[in-house]
């Protein structure tokens, strides 16, 4: 089912070399440094995946959003009562994901991990998921095992600030030699209009040790966990904001939307700004500790109020929305832009800003580096719109090479797999219009691949 020249440009020529650089890179360590691959699958050494369908289908949005769209309920998709008519379904509905990102990373895993050399059809359904089923019982497919075949470097976990990380230790305690670090994120105390900010902030008091009274001894359980987060591997810190916003509001002010909202009266207002003054406060946090600190804004969340209401978060509802960042980036980095020691990786789901901004942007600051093309973008097409809009400007070196921002393990390999291939073709690309030469193009192969994540983020 997999071509070996799947993804190349047809032209003989730049197939010929793009076939030859991805040969070079094809088999190089997996450098995973942001995802969402839940650490408690590696903690435990005799933790088993479950059936195929808790494998492939239930934690990854986006299947579970394409047959929504479809008209398949949640209901049918989540059940755990009967996981062989769940994959039936899938199977009969596997279609739907031709020539989509979904299509190409389920095939591969399919084949390239399971030995499935058929097409998923209804007709084929029983068949494959007794193949995938028999394999699970195996250990070679035991997590662990399984993270060592893939030949994962490091893989990056993302975890709330309030996370006790006993997973981590636990890993660490282990003495297994994989390495899996964790990132900080503290959205959820960050949004002070989310629900449950509240119990959210008793538990970073709680875990903290900081008995939090007022804005200052909110900002010290922050630094305390951040510690933490550092003391068992982590390199890094993430936010998703609802914009990329950032102020510096002064003592007084910032004190008093904090106080307001532990009296409950919160405004949309005041949790923008609060907002855009903590995101320069953790940019002074990543001077002083040395965390990466990465920004996936401007994000509609849980845009289905139904589907959230009865099913929860992260269903395949979030939806992305326009994005500035040339003036609202500007006092963070009027600040910190020049800081030798801060990094900080922008991503964006709102390409119209690549040309205009981004690029630009990391093209003149020495603390920004280019994030690769997330979520929705995470695509062959979204790679080369990526490629040709970022690159001349900003230059491969202000990059920060591929990250899978994953949920879903096994996919992990297909992913990085499409990156190199289009990594490759864009090479050969350049190798064939005489921009570059052969030894240039295998020098930023293999940066691409793993040089320039290991970088960026301190690995």
């Amino acid at each position: 089912m997999l071509a070996d020249d799947r993804l190349f440009d047809p032209d003989p020529t730049q197939k010929a070399l793009a076939m030859e650089l991805y040969a070079r890179i094809r088999d190089l360590p997996i450098v995973s440094p942001h995802g969402h691959v839940e650490p408690a699958l590696f903690s435990d050494p005799e933790r088993r995946f479950g059936n195929p369908v808790e494998l492939l289908i239930q934690p990854d949005h986006y299947v579970l959003r394409m047959l929504y769209s479809q008209g398949i309920p949640y209901e049918r998709l989540l059940s755990q009562a009967h996981p062989r008519q769940t994959w039936q379904l899938f199977a009969e509905n596997f279609h739907l994901f031709r020539g989509t990102p979904s299509g190409i990373w389920l095939t591969h895993e399919l084949e390239a991990l399971f030995g499935v050399t058929e097409k998923l059809t209804g007709a084929s359904a029983s068949r494959i998921y007794e193949q995938i089923e028999a394999a699970l019982l195996t250990p070679e497919y035991a997590p662990r095992r399984l993270f060592q075949r893939l030949h994962i470097e490091v893989l990056a976990t993302t975890d709330p600030a309030t996370d006790p990380l006993l997973h981590h230790q636990a890993l660490r305690a282990s003495g297994w030699d994989g390495r899996i670090i964790p990132t900080f994120r503290p959205d959820a105390v960050l949004t002070l209009d989310a629900p449950g900010w509240r119990q959210n902030l008793d538990a970073l008091s709680e875990i903290s040790g900081v008995s939090i009274v007022d804005f200052k001894s909110f900002v010290r359980a922050l630094e305390q966990r951040r510690a933490c987060f550092k003391s068992l591997g982590a390199t890094a810190s993430d936010f998703g904001p609802p914009q990329p916003t950032t102020a510096w509001l002064s003592e007084r002010e910032v004190g008093g939307i904090f106080q307001r909202v532990l009296k409950g009266q919160t405004t949309r207002e005041d949790a923008a700004r609060f907002w855009a003054h903590m995101l320069c406060e953790m940019a002074r946090m990543s001077v002083e500790d040395g965390l990466v600190m990465q920004l996936h804004p401007a994000v509609y969340r849980n845009h289905n109020p139904k589907v959230t209401a009865s099913f929860g978060t992260d269903m395949g509802f979030d939806i992305p929305v326009a994005t500035e960042y040339t003036r609202n980036l500007r006092p963070l980095l009027e600040r910190f832009g020049n800081q030798p020691e801060f990094t900080l990786l922008l991503f964006t789901l709102d390409e119209s800003t690549y040309t205009r901004e981004l690029a630009p942007l990391a093209g003149a600051y020495p603390c920004i580096k280019l994030g690769p093309p997330w979520w929705f973008n995470d695509s062959l097409n979204g790679m080369r719109r990526f490629f040709d809009q970022v690159m001349e400007t900003a230059g491969l070196y202000n990059t920060a090479g591929f990250n899978d921002d994953t949920r879903a393990f096994l996919s992990i390999p297909a992913r990085h797999d499409v990156w190199r291939r289009a990594s490759a073709n864009w090479l050969a690309g350049l190798q064939v219009r005489g921009i570059i030469d052969r030894e240039e193009a295998e020098s930023m192969a293999v940066d691409l691949a793993v040089g320039l994540a290991k970088k960026a983020y301190h690995l």
